[in-house]
């Protein structure tokens, strides 16, 4: 068989100008300036995002909260995306207390599930990204080896409920969407266990804690940098879905406020025990490490071990 040099150069040159066409084209979707709308912007999370938006070189970012933008209200969102020409909705607003969930289940559905619902439905309507924060409660925590995206959900509790019913309702709205499942979210923001846990430590010579529940905290500083990352790099035009993300590593809440202690110099004794030995309306997962294999390989991301960022976030709550 006889093939023409020419005809080669030819095929050649024509796949050359079919890949520089693509990366012109990818390069002008980075490029393109982008409004970008947090809700829940007075949050943990919000916060976080907060500081690293200030990061961007093109992009602009819009903080809200409920005095701003109340998300159970169809109109106002649609009103505000369409005055500020949003291209991508972070969603950080949620109910969390997952002890008053169980008696306020029409609340925490509302803020959990209709909101999201809500959000999801405009964004579809204007084409915008929404990128929607999730949690491990949506499974049941019996396995004993991290939980990939695709393992059955299995909510055993109101706030999981409302959460997954949220993830649903995204997902059926036919938006483009990111879902971030995590776990364990602490920040030097608002009320989370760290805070909680400094201050006992502080006030009590001895302090009991439950050692049968396991998962990974979570620095909000270190989801924020992921979410900022997909967002500046445009890495949701390759990836979209549901992806996992915790820090590294695995403790009980025993360990973890053990290091709380250690890392703050108190010499408060604290002490493992069982989760029956605090009776709760709320049946918490005994086992909820995220698997974030997927993460990893999609968005390029180094996570930190969570005894890392405790550290940092600790000094930035203390000031030592």
């Amino acid at each position: 068989m006889i093939v023409c040099l020419t005809t080669i150069r030819t095929y050649i040159n024509r796949g050359k100008g079919t890949r520089h066409e693509a990366c012109a084209k990818d390069e002008k979707i980075k490029n393109k300036k982008m409004n970008i709308l947090i809700t829940g912007g007075n949050g943990q999370l919000g916060n976080e995002m907060r500081k690293i938006s200030t990061r961007s070189v093109s992009d602009s970012y819009f903080f809200t909260d409920v005095t701003e933008l109340d998300i159970t209200k169809s109109d106002d969102i649609r009103q505000m995306m369409k005055e500020k020409q949003i291209s991508v909705v972070v969603n950080c607003a949620a109910y969390t207390n997952v002890d008053k969930a169980e008696d306020n289940e029409e609340l925490a559905d509302l803020l959990n599930h209709k909101a999201a619902e809500n959000l999801a439905v405009a964004c579809k309507e204007q084409d915008a990204l929404l990128i929607h924060i999730s949690t491990d409660y949506v499974f049941g925590g019996l396995k004993n080896t991290p939980i990939s995206e695709n393992e059955p959900v299995n909510p055993l509790a109101v706030y999981g409920k409302t959460k997954l019913d949220g993830e649903k309702a995204v997902i059926n709205s036919g938006c483009r969407y990111l879902i971030f499942r995590t776990a364990w979210l602490y920040s030097s923001f608002g009320n989370n266990f760290v805070k909680t846990m400094l201050k006992l430590t502080r006030e009590k010579d001895k302090l009991s804690v439950v050692f049968d529940q396991v998962g990974s905290p979570t620095y909000a500083g270190d989801l924020a940098s992921v979410i900022f990352k997909a967002i500046e790099e445009r890495l949701y035009n390759q990836h979209q879905g549901i992806y996992h993300f915790t820090d590294e590593g695995v403790c009980s809440w025993y360990d973890f406020t053990v290091e709380i202690a250690e890392l703050s110099g108190q010499k408060c004794d604290v002490q493992p025990c069982h989760s029956n030995e605090f009776p709760s309306k709320v049946k918490r997962p005994s086992f909820s490490v995220l698997d974030k294999t997927k993460v990893k390989k999609d968005f390029g991301v180094i996570i930190p071990h969570w005894k890392v960022s405790l550290k940092k976030c600790i000094k930035e709550i203390t000031g030592k």
